[in-house]
């Protein structure tokens, strides 16, 4: 069974919560009915279990009246043999997307406080226009990724020993003994090609195939495409698509900015910028975007016109470039363009799953550009990503004009410090 940290943000829900219900969001396939409803058995003396897509007769729960009592009234002619113990019990509510009425009525279960109640969806941000009334205050709100790098570790055995004594010298800055290091990079390798998704790395387990694993991610592949004909707009369906299938392409390229010329010649955003709402909402890619100027806050600086795309799983992302590209990150035999996007997804990954937005800085008078901003109590962090071992003029530059307090720079090499530039194993950006 794979270890999610998860599991922490259920626990300490259910031990701060005031008057508040859970809404736990992101993508299809990425684990969240399996840890909440092992959270469920494990931690309430009773638990219901509630799936709105498998079971469309169970929203007949949320007709009518929504007050807490008539609701759990008309949950009792369903689950007739369960009990409802006060402070005890745990509803689970599971795509919650399929029945608006129950979106409503978490305020109303939240208010009541009898039983704890959690909510999941995976197309939550692009029904939410068919919930009659979203219930700001009463729910509180958390996102659910893929496996990140460090569970990659715990599911193949890597202990927390290690983890730590890695991050000893992160926190240091010292060097990692070569083998350390080199085995370290070993397992990044082996995260690119098999990637976070639960099913994909169970296959991994289980298999030690990429044959298999390969297979596993393109079902997953083939399930989000067919995500986009069945759910978005009768005219976004196919630039969804092809939006969707640019982005290994768009990667490819030295300037990595995403053009809707990739996706078809001639293309302008007018035609795409819904298609890439909706694939955005659905959990699908996350946006990173340009800004004027690095400085605090970067929200003020964006520039919305001027955006990279990231697919949110690196594993997803290396399987759309075929099956002979495991064969070339595995042996770090890759090369050109390519290498530098793969990378950059990489990192992208890494910051997805901490819930930190992604900015990168590109100035339009030369060809500066630093791939990752970070803010750090409301410094601004310059984050460079090297395929290789090579210059570093861009972070320079920044360095120079900006004056930030430090720089980062990940490369597929070994700690080292120059004044204010720290180049870092990219592993360690698990530690970020």
């Amino acid at each position: 069974m794979l270890k999610r940290k998860f599991l922490q943000t259920l626990s300490e829900w259910k031990s701060s919560k005031q008057n508040e219900c859970l809404l736990v969001k992101g993508a299809r396939q990425i684990g969240k009915t399996f840890i909440i409803d092992k959270f469920g058995r494990e931690n309430y003396g009773s638990y219901i279990y509630v799936n709105f897509f498998t079971e469309p007769k169970l929203k007949e729960v949320f007709d009518g009246a929504l007050t807490a009592d008539e609701i759990y009234k008309r949950f009792s002619v369903f689950f007739r043999d369960v009990q409802f113990i006060e402070n005890d019990t745990l509803i689970f509510l599971d795509e919650i997307q399929e029945c608006p009425n129950a979106r409503t009525a978490l305020k109303f279960l939240a208010l009541d406080n009898r039983y704890d109640v959690i909510a999941s969806g995976s197309l939550l941000g692009i029904n939410y226009k068919e919930v009659p009334s979203i219930p700001v205050g009463y729910e509180r709100q958390a996102e659910m990724h893929s496996l990140d790098f460090e569970e990659f570790l715990w599911a193949i055995g890597v202990g927390e020993d290690t983890i730590s004594y890695v991050h000893s010298l992160y926190d240091l800055k010292e060097k990692v003994p070569p083998a350390v290091n080199e085995r370290m990079l070993a397992y990044l390798r082996e995260y690119m090609i098999v990637g976070g998704m639960p099913e994909v790395v169970n296959t991994y387990l289980e298999t030690k195939h990429f044959g298999e694993v390969h297979n596993t991610q393109k079902k997953i592949t083939d399930a989000y495409l067919e995500d986009i004909a069945k759910y978005a707009a009768t005219t976004d369906k196919p630039k969804a698509r092809n939006c969707y299938l640019s982005i290994p392409r768009q990667l490819a390229k030295e300037n990595k900015k995403f053009q809707f010329s990739v996706v078809e010649r001639g293309g302008r955003a007018r035609k795409y910028e819904n298609s890439l709402e909706w694939l955005r909402d659905a959990n699908l890619i996350r946006f990173s975007l340009n800004v004027s100027t690095p400085q605090f806050p970067l929200i003020a600086y964006e520039k919305p016109d001027q955006f990279k795309i990231y697919l949110n799983d690196i594993g997803l992302l290396v399987s759309m470039y075929g099956f002979e590209m495991k064969q070339a990150i595995l042996t770090n035999a890759l090369k050109g363009a390519i290498k530098g996007g793969i990378y950059e997804n990489l990192i992208a990954d890494f910051l997805i799953k901490k819930n930190l937005p992604l900015h990168y800085y590109k100035n339009d008078s030369n060809s500066q550009e630093i791939e990752f901003l970070l803010t750090q109590n409301t410094e601004i962090i310059p984050v460079e990503v090297k395929s290789s071992n090579g210059s570093t003029v861009s972070l320079n530059t920044f360095l120079q004009e900006f004056k930030p307090r430090l720089g980062l720079k990940f490369i597929s090499g070994n700690v080292g410090v120059a004044d204010k530039k720290f180049t870092l194993p990219l592993y360690m950006a698990m530690f970020l």
